[in-house]
């Protein structure tokens, strides 16, 4: 059975969850940021069990089609964003999301407005600020090098969105220290 769970954002949440799912006495044959496919089917009361756990972790089994849709859609931005270099992207996000959850980006579009009270562009930039933070407190980078593999126009793109979003520019962060990251899965 394919279940989809809510708030997988890391490798620490497959660990997690595959974690769980051992506890509990199921297979695992395929577990991913967002599904686990397990056997054997489990029933009622089990299907429970593994509900109350996971939310135990501060996941989410999601059972709508809607729902799953949506849950997709924040798994490959998060993917897209923390995990790849948005420089090497060979096509907009945009289609990116759509190829990888397989539905029109304007339904995809409606649907993650409509669920989450944010527009996707909105979603992936603040996602990318959270990046951004991370990159700046590592300290390994620039603000240019940041901009380039972040797949901003310019630094100084980077630096006005990064101001709108924190209300203070990347510089000011840099200088505060680590304060004032939020949590992938609370954005």
């Amino acid at each position: 059975m394919l279940l989809h769970i809510k708030n997988m954002v890391c490798d620490r949440c497959i660990m997690a969850v595959r974690q769980q799912m051992e506890k509990l006495n199921f297979q695992i044959s395929h577990l991913t940021l967002g599904t686990v496919k397990i056997q054997p089917d489990p029933e009622g009361q089990q299907l429970q069990q593994i509900a109350d756990a996971l939310k135990m972790m501060g996941f989410e089994l999601i059972d709508k089609e809607k729902d799953q849709l949506v849950e997709r859609v924040r798994t490959v931005i998060i993917e897209l964003v923390h995990y790849s270099d948005l420089a090497n992207l060979d096509q907009s996000m945009a289609g990116v999301i759509a190829s990888r959850v397989n539905k029109d980006y304007t339904y995809l579009s409606r649907l993650f407005s409509d669920s989450e009270s944010l527009t996707i562009e909105k979603f992936i930039i603040h996602q990318k600020i959270e990046k951004v933070k991370e990159l700046i407190e590592y300290g390994e980078m620039n603000l240019n090098e940041i901009s380039v593999k972040m797949a901003y126009s310019s630094s100084a793109h980077l630096s006005a969105q990064f101001k709108a979003v924190t209300g203070i520019s990347p510089s000011k962060f840099k200088s505060a220290g680590s304060c004032g990251r939020i949590a992938i899965d609370k954005i």
